[in-house]
């Protein structure tokens, strides 16, 4: 069984983790065009700000002491106050092996397994499948990004 980690990313690893998005997210951009809300066209200052966000935390996926990937958790440590998956990738050569939902186990066990939203792309239909087999159900919310391209909105209570 292969080990995975989750480690903190720390602020001055901003750039780091921006080049594996943009990486993990092109094939997905040039899929859909979405240059509204696609990981890969975002700039690395925003990442930067999100790690100013006393709410952020920011953990690379390691599998065997190898980066393979980034989950990002918003946890306002409050009552009520969903808890967010957004981002998580895998870098595509790593894909396909049980990492990311190894790593959305891992980030239940750290910050708690119920009270969590995500969001996915309705037509990707392995992360749709990821997200139910692990607890998550869609809360029928939807929103259409462009006429390639619909988010559908999941909760785990």
């Amino acid at each position: 069984m292969i080990e995975v980690k989750l480690v903190r990313a720390g602020i001055g690893e901003a750039e780091k983790l921006w080049n594996m998005q943009i990486i993990a997210f092109q094939d997905l951009y040039d899929r859909y065009q979405d240059t509204k809300t696609s990981p890969a066209t975002e700039s690395v200052d925003n990442i930067t700000v999100r790690f100013h966000q006393p709410f952020t935390y920011y953990y690379f996926i390691t599998a065997e002491d190898i980066t393979v990937g980034v989950i990002r958790v918003a946890d306002h440590h409050e009552n009520g106050v969903p808890k967010k998956i957004s981002p998580i990738f895998i870098l595509p050569e790593y894909r396909n092996r049980g990492l990311a939902q190894r790593a959305i186990q891992l980030a239940e066990e750290k910050h708690g397994c119920s009270g969590w939203e995500l969001s996915t792309i309705l037509q990707e239909k392995g992360n749709c499948h990821l997200y139910e087999k692990m607890g998550y159900y869609r809360t029928g919310q939807m929103e259409k990004i462009n006429e390639k391209m619909t988010l559908v909105f999941y909760k785990k209570d």
